[in-house]
């Protein structure tokens, strides 16, 4: 049966390629904010047990979608929806995956619980996983993760002309050496200070060797893009002409993409996990098999 996919905000780069490729029927509902804030939502399509519901979520800026989500999650079962299952290329709150100081919320384990609490699988894009070995860790539910970095080695197998990946600092080093790898462009990596959320300094190793490359700065993931500012900074210290920044999620706080550009980033690319005017990698192919597997699986079926 032809599952419905339903979209969470009104819109997303990815909604329109899924529904095609899946292929899915799109999801009708209405949602609106009250002007006190509250949210009004009705979902419009007709809901049966028997069909799989998929719900397509942009969590970017979570703390003001996610009870919107919860509220589509919970009208879906109590209209008759046997199985919900959750796509969200970006996964938000898996920064604070431990209490550094005593007292702090572990934000990314109650957000699981949050989401695994209605949902019956989750489907992400290279989720953040630093002292987590895996989702099963987290969620309670099937969730599988799927790699983009074949996406971004393929376009920079594609470019012809000398260059230098650069991973800004340490935690960026297993995923720009595995780009390196796969795409045949040398990497270096940089050595970050942080003193705050928006305050960091980034230093390089001598670069001399590499004036002539162009350099493209690569993680998993922009966030306040400090970080990459800094490092693009760096670079224009060191003699770099040409410098680019690719990441597979872009959230851009603060519009730092005005800020890199004044900094000598002559591109920026990212997928379309997060919608931007960047987006130049489409994650839709990499979706369909794991969507597909977890959309259609028997109560209790392992993924």
């Amino acid at each position: 049966m032809t599952p419905l996919l339903f979209v969470l905000p009104d819109s997303h780069a990815l909604f329109s390629p899924l529904c095609r490729a899946l292929p899915a029927e799109p999801g009708e509902l209405e949602y609106r904010r009250f002007p006190d804030g509250e949210s009004y939502l009705r979902i419009l399509s007709a809901i049966t047990p028997e069909r799989p519901v998929m719900v397509l979520a942009d969590l970017s800026r979570p703390d003001e979608r996610l009870l919107p989500l919860c509220f589509l999650c919970d009208t879906l079962k109590e209209l008759g929806a046997g199985r919900v299952g959750l796509i969200a290329p970006y996964l938000c709150y898996m920064r604070q995956d431990t209490r550094f100081h005593p007292g702090e919320a572990v934000t990314s384990r109650s957000f699981a619980r949050l989401i695994s609490e209605r949902f019956d699988w989750l489907l992400t894009v290279d989720p953040h996983l630093h002292r987590y070995h895996a989702l099963s860790e987290l969620y309670t539910i099937p969730a599988t993760a799927v790699q983009a970095a074949p996406l971004l080695a393929d376009w920079l197998k594609a470019r012809r002309e000398p260059l230098l990946l650069v991973g800004p600092d340490a935690e960026s080093e297993q995923w720009v050496s595995a780009l390196s790898a796969a795409s045949g462009h040398p990497f270096v990596v940089g050595r970050k200070e942080r003193r705050g959320d928006r305050d960091v300094q980034v230093y390089l190793p001598d670069l001399s060797a590499w004036r002539g490359h162009s350099a493209i700065m690569v993680d998993d993931v922009i966030s306040s893009g400090r970080t990459m500012l800094q490092c693009a900074h760096a670079l224009t210290a060191a003699g770099i002409e040409h410098i680019e920044c690719a990441a597979i999620h872009g959230l851009f706080a603060d519009r730092i993409e005005d800020q890199l550009q004044d900094a000598g980033v002559s591109r920026l690319i990212t997928s379309n996990s997060v919608p931007h005017s960047s987006n130049g990698l489409d994650l839709t192919p990499l979706l369909l098999d794991p969507a597909r597997r977890l959309g259609w699986l028997e109560p209790g079926e392992a993924p």
